[in-house]
């Protein structure tokens, strides 16, 4: 793929993720189109012929209308995640439930989020951005009987995402809060923190956390680098006093990678 041809597809990426955020009304009418649009986007974040061409570009990614762009594509690919969820509860209420090829990709990330730090049906998770279909609380609690909180500061993702814990999660300690993380009366007694990868926030509040929480929690980062960060908000430096790098979980054919933080 060519330079101007892959800045070309960003430029269309955007508009249509433009589009397609502005039509959102509160029903699924625009579900199908949504989903197909971050299928295609998924898949070409993990391309190989993609990786390639944004190599050849990297002397003008730090420089606009490039950088711009490649900002402004982030943050309108996580608004539709965060619609594309909101869809999927809606169905699951109005009785259909589908699989996208992004949620089943997001999904099998989950199963190894925190790598070698083992989650047992002691801990107490908490997923910070927890959206309209709360994928990782559902997976987490049932796999290991952990208790899990969901926060996100979205009113209608609580409201839908409390939803779906009532459709789906019967006899699981799940709990979805409507509060920023630094904010939950809970948090002192988090072991095991996820970030999602589309909170832009992240390591602004991850470092707000280190002095509410307790010396053993871990913490589990969603982030994507290079082209992944067209999809995901890219690690960032953590202050040394406070947190250290304890292991990275890369997964080249998903579409965001891991950092495992502990306390320094």
């Amino acid at each position: 793929m060519h330079a101007e041809q892959f800045k070309g597809r960003l430029n269309d990426y955007h508009d249509r993720f433009a589009a397609l955020a502005g039509a959102y009304d509160g029903t699924s009418n625009q579900s199908a189109a949504l989903e197909a649009v971050i299928d295609d986007y998924a898949a070409f974040v993990i391309d190989e012929d993609s990786q390639c061409a944004w190599a050849k570009l990297e002397a003008q990614l730090s420089v606009p209308p490039l950088r711009t762009l490649i900002e402004s594509l982030r943050s309108a690919s996580a608004q539709c995640v965060a619609i594309m969820e909101k869809y999927r509860a809606i169905r699951l209420l109005e009785g259909q439930i589908e699989r996208s090829a992004y949620f089943r990709n997001i999904e099998s990330c989950i199963e190894q989020e925190f790598g070698s730090f083992g989650v047992g049906s002691d801990a107490t998770i908490v997923l910070v951005g927890s959206g309209a279909f709360p994928m990782t609380p559902l997976f987490v609690a049932r796999q290991t009987g952990a208790a899990v909180i969901g926060v996100d500061i979205d009113p209608e993702a609580i409201a839908l995402g409390r939803q779906v814990i009532d459709r789906l999660g019967e006899g699981l300690d799940i709990r979805l809060e409507g509060v920023s993380v630094d904010k939950l009366e809970a948090i002192g007694s988090a072991t095991h923190i996820i970030f999602s990868s589309t909170v832009s926030v992240k390591y602004a509040l991850l470092d707000r956390l280190h002095g509410l929480t307790g010396s053993d929690v871990v913490v589990a980062m969603r982030y994507g680098d290079r082209l992944k960060s067209l999809f995901n908000y890219p690690m960032e430096p953590v202050d040394a006093r406070k947190w250290r790098l304890a292991e990275t979980v890369l997964r080249p054919g998903q579409v965001f990678d891991i950092a495992l933080y502990r306390k320094a």
